[in-house]
């Protein structure tokens, strides 16, 4: 088993786009979404400025997490994506729910580092993040791999669907 380090978590920056972006096409690859190198490429192409953009305006907000032994060497990261959404009844009683909804994305481990409780430890910035803020609706979408541990953070399936 694999020995449990301290690890230091702070706040993404606009200058940890390249970053983000990596982890996000690591996280897709290790989805098997990504088919072939040139998807790898336009998608980290693709991603960077947009995500540089979002951080700096808060559209997105992350955290990545260092051991602390070893400071400036990021191994994992989580985001979430603040969308506005309209006025709706709230789903457990009477009442409306308002405010923006945050979408949980990008939560990447380096594979090195996995089985420690990094993931976890991200989570429980991203879910603070939420309560503090009193934002109701957090989703996201779940690996196979990922699925465990958000369904012991509480997150329980809906019934969203995709057109395409």
């Amino acid at each position: 088993m694999n020995e449990r380090i301290p690890f230091r978590v702070r706040p993404a920056t606009p200058l940890d786009a390249p970053l983000l972006a990596k982890h996000r096409v690591e996280m897709f690859r290790d989805m098997g979404a990504i088919a072939d190198e040139s998807t790898t490429a336009d998608l980290r192409a693709a991603t960077e400025p947009m995500i540089g953009e979002w951080v700096a305006s808060g559209t997105y907000v992350g955290w990545l997490a260092e051991p602390v032994t070893r400071p400036g060497l990021v191994v994992g990261g989580a985001g979430i994506q603040l969308r506005p959404m309209l006025p709706r009844p709230g789903r457990d009683g009477p009442g409306i729910v308002s405010g923006p909804e945050a979408y949980v994305l990008n939560v990447f481990v380096e594979r090195a580092w996995r089985r420690r409780g990094v993931a976890a430890l991200l989570m429980e910035y991203v879910i603070g993040y939420t309560r503090e803020r009193r934002i109701r609706v957090v989703t996201l979408h779940a690996s196979d791999d990922g699925r465990p541990l958000y369904e012991r953070l509480g997150f329980v399936p809906t019934h969203e669907m995709r057109l395409g």
